[in-house]
């Protein structure tokens, strides 16, 4: 029978000076020897991020121990439930940045643009004069994003920086209102482009995840799904799971087309991914897919 447990899910970050990181790291995976915690946590001289689920009291014992060291709740901490277990196991990884740009002299922790909260940001984004600019990955914004907005088509956030290099000019866009999923990736994308020269930056506070929670459904501005990056694939209002399907290969969110293509193999490869992938990366896949196929019987 399916996994009936009813899972809790809290994503959060906090861009925060951090030391004795290894410490950290050992003190939060022991949190899993005695509860039934899934997800990824990252820790990084910069700070904390990660999305995590739990059946029982997992979570409030790894927020407990955040809060404690890093203050978590003065960062971002977002709430939403699964009906299945969301992630195939738990992790904690200590990495350089929580949010990769590899662009030196970016520091959120000294210097970020305008927060806009989700009750504020329809004011913002319908102003003319400003730029909505969505900085999430191609696959993201395939589902879903708010009207007008501009489509950067990266594939990771670290193309982010070419191409506000090569296709904005702070002359010419001096107010730029900037999204994501949670807030992160914006807050750090904030830094970068005041580095580059632009005036005014807002981003939304809380991310498109605060807002879909906090806008009731006939005022909102947001278009299709919030890609979400677990086994649920997409939130709509109210952070309830929307009904889309997504290549554990690639993850692509798949319409009805892709999956009925031959190339379609769940949990695999789908069409968009399948001529990229080789015979050795797709025996990975499938053996990964059994993995949580098991998890989730």
């Amino acid at each position: 029978m399916p996994n009936q447990k009813h899972y809790r899910v809290v994503a959060f970050y906090r861009f925060v000076p951090v030391d004795t990181i290894m410490v950290h790291k050992d003190a939060l995976k022991e949190i899993s020897k005695t509860s039934d915690i899934c997800g990824t946590i990252l820790i990084a001289p910069e700070g904390v991020n990660g999305t995590i689920a739990s059946s029982d009291d997992g979570i409030d014992r790894a927020l407990a121990y955040l809060d404690q060291h890093f203050e978590i709740s003065k960062g971002e901490v977002k709430f939403s439930h699964a009906s299945c277990t969301p992630f195939l196991r738990y992790k904690v990884r200590a990495k350089k940045e929580i949010i990769t740009m590899r662009t030196p002299n970016v520091d959120p922790t000294k210097r970020v643009g305008t927060y806009v909260s989700a009750q504020d940001w329809n004011d913002v984004i319908t102003d003319p004069d400003v730029l909505v600019l969505d900085t999430r990955n191609v696959y993201e914004t395939k589902i879903g994003t708010f009207q007008n907005a501009l489509d950067p088509k990266i594939d990771v956030f670290t193309d982010f920086v070419k191409f506000v290099r090569e296709n904005l000019d702070p002359q010419k866009h001096q107010k730029i209102a900037m999204f994501c999923t949670g807030g992160i990736r914006c807050e750090k994308a904030s830094s970068f482009m005041l580095n580059e020269g632009f005036e005014t930056v807002y981003h939304l506070k809380g991310g498109i995840l605060k807002y879909l929670e906090d806008t009731p459904p006939q005022k909102s501005l947001w278009q299709g799904e919030c890609f979400v990056f677990d086994k649920r694939v997409g939130v709509h209002e109210g952070l309830e799971e929307a009904k889309h399907l997504m290549c554990y290969g690639c993850r692509t969110p798949l319409d009805e087309t892709d999956l009925v293509s031959p190339l379609y193999e769940e949990g695999v490869t789908c069409p968009h991914c399948h001529a990229q992938t080789s015979e050795k990366i797709a025996a990975r896949r499938r053996m990964r897919h059994q993995q949580m196929t098991k998890i989730s019987a």
